[in-house]
């Protein structure tokens, strides 16, 4: 399909390359290009990719930059209407890029569009169908861990996660690239919210299915790593997304979010670790500031905001509903 290009960001995935790259190969319609940009993986994965898959474009980065650059690399280099991103622990349906281009043509105000994931090993349910932020500071995959028959219609949500998400390239040309800041964690959260004070949607497209491995490249679901990068990029998010106004008025319950997880971390043995990533999305948030990287507040936008606001009141019931 010339219409999209597949950037597949890799660190040491060499296991996991194989069944993702034959499943694209066997799309009902192919993408204009792939590309794989490694992150100075040390695992042979440039050499397999070279040899089995000859086809693949493959980009060698000297060093492990992180999830943002390595995708930004790959989508500088795309020159097709959309640019999916797809991480290297998937594999994915005959129909999945199909479903995903479908999916945003239906929707011509979509930015993003996210495919519906499943667990890689127990395939009827969910890993993420949509990603939803809110009030108290918390994001969080909706559907996580359900049965995918809950989750067959296509709605809009406030970010898509970008283990498996297609996005508009204008789009992307108009209001920047990830932030390569956050390195990973976060950063899908962050693009989907700047798109939506922009004016544009994020859009759940459950016929476009993947299966997910998930922690692929980063290990456990909990982990020194994750939880202080989730937390730090979790401040910085705040800091670049929210006008003063919106900043005060959330305050008491973001407040309240992060002492939450202070304390869920702490149970796990994790609570410094969770309060120094704070810490240091406080100075982040600083250098984000010389950097000009705050999305700067129009009027314009009052409407977007308004919008945004009350979907984080409501995904605070979402979530403690849930």
């Amino acid at each position: 399909m010339q219409q999209v290009t597949v950037v597949i960001p890799n660190y040491n995935g060499k296991q996991y390359l194989k069944s993702c790259l034959e499943s694209l190969e066997q799309q009902t319609c192919e993408p204009s290009e792939i590309i794989l940009v490694d992150n100075g993986s040390e695992d042979g994965s440039c050499d397999y990719i070279k040899a089995e898959f000859p086809g693949v474009h493959v980009v060698m980065l000297k060093e492990n930059t992180g999830f943002c650059h390595a995708v930004n690399v790959g989508i500088q280099k795309a020159e097709t209407p959309y640019v999916l991103l797809l991480n290297n622990d998937t594999e994915v349906k005959p129909d999945f890029i199909e479903q995903m281009v479908q999916g945003m043509e239906r929707h011509p105000r979509a930015f993003s569009g996210a495919a519906q994931m499943l667990q890689f090993q127990e395939r009827s349910k969910i890993d993420d169908a949509g990603n939803y932020y809110n009030a108290l500071g918390w994001a969080f995959a909706r559907g996580k861990g359900k049965a995918a028959t809950g989750y067959e219609k296509e709605q809009r949500i406030f970010a898509s996660c970008g283990g498996a998400a297609i996005y508009r390239k204008e789009i992307l040309d108009q209001i920047g690239l990830f932030d390569e800041l956050h390195f990973a964690y976060l950063e899908d959260i962050d693009i989907g919210y700047r798109g939506r004070i922009y004016g544009y949607e994020n859009w759940y497209l459950p016929k476009a299915v993947v299966y997910h491995v998930g922690s692929g490249t980063s290990g456990s679901r909990y982990n020194l790593f994750k939880i202080r990068y989730s937390s730090r990029n979790n401040v910085y998010m705040i800091y670049k997304n929210m006008p003063i106004l919106q900043l005060i008025l959330n305050f008491p319950l973001l407040v309240l979010g992060f002492a939450a997880k202070i304390v869920f971390f702490a149970s796990k043995g994790y609570g410094k670790e969770y309060v120094a990533g704070i810490k240091n999305g406080i100075s982040l948030s600083l250098e984000g500031k010389r950097e000009g990287k705050k999305v700067k507040f129009s009027v314009k936008n009052t409407g977007s905001y308004l919008k945004i606001q009350w979907e984080l009141w409501v995904n605070v019931v979402r979530k403690l509903c849930g």
